[in-house]
């Protein structure tokens, strides 16, 4: 008995159900890297199978490749499967492919597993949703199917677990390769691929036939300058004309699939008007298909607000309470305020904004598991259009709800420069989770709390228009770049709607879990951090006056009943006279005209590490300064008042505020995956300008209107 290692790779067209059987083939045995030489992510899982027969044990490295319909690698993510398939010397080159297919909608994953079986790579495919298809009525007779194409086929519900072993098992077989193609693809270009073939290293007749297509658009390792020199030769001596060839091959391939289908797969019932397709003529509708979308929004911002209150005062008078108690346990002292006015208050201003992160996340997930985000990014399309944009941006921008940089990495699957470049710069625009904790701070101090028709919640009304002016900003931007960026390539966007399908929920947990653990452990570890370096900026100032400020308000508190209103304004003043107060003082000039004050300035700084730090920044700086040190943060806010006794934060300016974070680049994150993405720092140089001078001129008119 011996232990051999066995390389997979992982293959299918969106919505196959690939990274369901992925996950289900490596359980928590995975790890995420890159693919050389790009950013694309690269899951990676293990997984072991002992064969019976011969009583060895193999350990198997999965790599799950980038979601495609064809090896034809028009984008950076269809240039993965064409990269790690073609080049054997490539560190994931597979000894054996499992393609994964709809068994409900099989045209179309045949497309893509001729095209590898005819690269001459063992393969074992999968005919995923059975249960979907037999639904439907369709029969597929998998042995004269399996004959038809000479390789392995299981059927699976992988949803279900359903074929799980059987895979497995399959990957062990050894089959020998069909010696004909699928679509003999050297009758499209004889001389060039038997030149190919003689002088390069290639096994296949359609390994050579990319090869000459795609030399010159993806990096294969055993191909040099001088290699490419002489691909250049055979391609122009023999003709061979890449867009011509493709479209030639495509028919042909499909001709070929379609006598298959009607030998191997029968519609056992006659076709009805499914209950897919009847929900599809109304969530797709050129009207009432946008009239849905915001109905959803409605809900979402709606229960958002509704539910997570509850929750969130709990959470916030937890913290306030826990503050109290530490304090009166701690003798006085450099510990307790550290612990109380630093990690307690930066602290709470995580937390407290679990529910409502929670609660979006979950929306965002179940909408996705059935099946609607993709009807969205078709009713879009058109929309999109006009502004210089396309059905395939909408994913990207629905993403950016939750993370402008998984989102922007989203964007790979754009074919045009131009469209991608667009989506990429308007993007941060779309209002993700971390303003989430900034509006509903907001809203709650300026929006009073009532209910339209005893059930619309007024602050859901106001989120939900913040989260829909970010997507206007996101269109409006991208018509102006739509003029200025120049590009005669163009996208052409084709989907595929998938079926309707009821929600994981375990998957949709796990989600949430990963989500929320994020956002704890990777912005919190920030804003503790920062909350930290702001109580020690915020109890230090420079020079005597900050000294004798301390040591004024440490004879006063030190009274028997000391004047509150005293030691108010004594706070106040060693606040300001603070190296914080100092910071924000020196950016008050250029933040007045918007009604922000020196306080507001301090935050606006330090929320450039992640927007939501703003929350916690707030909490410290009032903490260090209000009045009462165990107040919740809101109450603390709604308490300040100008030099002339007025709120400081009025309707004005806390509109002001809450435009200013939905434009403003902020984020430190995004601005490196954008120069990530596009290879240089102009682009997120720009984009922070242009994003910048946005969010002034749209507080500075909100600010001037209203106050």
């Amino acid at each position: 008995m011996a232990d051999i290692n066995l390389k997979v790779a992982l293959i299918g067209n969106p919505n196959s159900g690939k990274s369901t059987l992925f996950n289900a083939l490596t359980g928590l045995n995975q790890k995420v890297a890159n693919f050389p030489g790009v950013t694309v992510d690269k899951h990676i899982g293990q997984f072991t199978i002992r064969n019976a027969a011969d009583g060895n044990t193999y350990k198997v490295r999965i790599t799950d490749l980038p979601g495609t319909y064809s090896l034809y690698p028009k984008t950076i993510d269809e240039q993965i499967p064409y990269q790690v398939l073609t080049d054997k010397n490539d560190e994931s080159h597979p000894d054996r492919v499992i393609v994964i297919a709809d068994a409900t909608n099989l045209k179309r994953s045949l497309f893509l597993c001729s095209q590898i079986i005819d690269l001459k790579v063992p393969v074992v495919l999968v005919l995923n949703m059975m249960d979907l298809a037999i639904k439907k009525g369709l029969k597929i007779d998998i042995p004269k199917l399996e004959k038809a194409l000479g390789i392995r086929i299981v059927p699976a519900v992988v949803r279900q677990n359903s074929g799980i072993e059987e895979i497995k098992k399959a990957l062990l077989e050894n089959r020998p390769q069909p010696e004909n193609d699928i679509m003999p693809s050297c009758e499209l270009a004889p001389d060039a691929i038997k030149e190919i073939k003689k002088e390069f290293s290639v096994k296949s007749d359609y390994a050579a036939f990319l090869l000459a297509g795609n030399f010159e658009k993806v990096p294969l390792s055993f191909i040099d300058e001088k290699q490419k020199e002489r691909l250049r030769d055979i391609t122009q001596q023999h003709g061979f004309k890449n867009t011509v060839m493709q479209a030639g091959e495509t028919l042909e391939r499909y001709k070929t699939i379609s006598v298959l289908m009607k030998s191997c797969v029968s519609q056992a019932v006659s076709f009805r008007k499914s209950l897919t397709r009847s929900i599809d003529n109304l969530v797709t509708h050129r009207i009432w298909g946008f009239v849905i979308f915001l109905a959803i929004l409605f809900i979402i911002f709606q229960f958002i607000f509704n539910v997570a209150q509850f929750p969130m005062d709990f959470i916030d008078g937890t913290f306030a309470q826990l503050s109290s108690k530490v304090s009166e346990w701690l003798p006085q002292g450099m510990l307790n305020d550290l612990l109380v006015n630093g990690v307690l208050a930066g602290l709470g201003g995580i937390i407290i904004f679990i529910p409502q992160i929670a609660l979006l996340f979950l929306f965002i997930t179940i909408l996705e598991d059935t099946g609607y985000m993709s009807r969205v990014s078709f009713i879009m399309d058109r929309l999109m259009r006009p502004f210089g944009l396309n059905g395939r941006s909408v994913i990207p921008l629905i993403s950016g709800v939750a993370c402008a940089v998984p989102a922007i990495m989203a964007t790979r699957t754009i074919q045009s420069w131009k469209e991608r470049m667009i989506t990429i710069m308007v993007t941060p625009l779309m209002s993700c989770s971390a303003r989430l904790p900034v509006y509903t701070l907001l809203i709650s101090l300026i929006v009073p709390r009532y209910y339209i028709l005893g059930f619309i919640n007024s602050q859901g009304l106001i989120m939900m228009f913040m989260y829909l002016i970010g997507f206007v900003a996101a269109i409006a931007s991208a018509l102006v770049m739509k003029k200025i960026l120049k590009s005669k390539s163009r996208d052409f966007f084709i989907l595929e709607l998938p079926v309707y399908r009821l929600p994981r929920w375990k998957n949709i947990l796990i989600t949430i879990y990963d989500k929320v653990k994020i956002f704890l452990f990777d912005a919190g570890k920030i804003i503790i951090a920062i909350s930290i370096v702001l109580w020690f900026l915020s109890s230090r100032g420079p020079g005597d006056k900050y000294n004798n400020l301390e040591k004024e308000y440490t004879e006063l508190a030190a009274q028997p009943s000391p004047p509150q209103e005293q030691l108010a304004k004594l706070q106040s003043e060693k606040l300001e006279n603070s190296y914080a107060g100092w910071m924000g003082r020196a950016l008050e000039p250029a933040i007045q005209p918007l009604g922000f004050d020196w306080k507001i300035g301090i935050a606006l700084v330090t929320s450039f590490a992640a927007r939501e730090v703003f929350v916690g920044t707030m909490s410290t700086i009032y903490s260090v300064g209000g009045e009462s040190e165990n107040q919740p943060i809101l109450e603390k806010m709604r308490a300040e008042k100008t030099e002339t006794g007025a709120p400081r934060y009025t309707l004005a300016v806390g509109l002001s505020l809450m435009l200013f974070y939905a434009f403003a680049m902020q984020c430190m994150s995004t601005l490196a995956v954008v120069k990530r993405e596009t290879g240089s720092w102009k682009w997120p140089v720009i984009q922070f300008v242009y994003m910048g001078a946005l969010a002034w001129v749209a507080s500075f008119i909100a600010y001037q209107l209203l106050k």
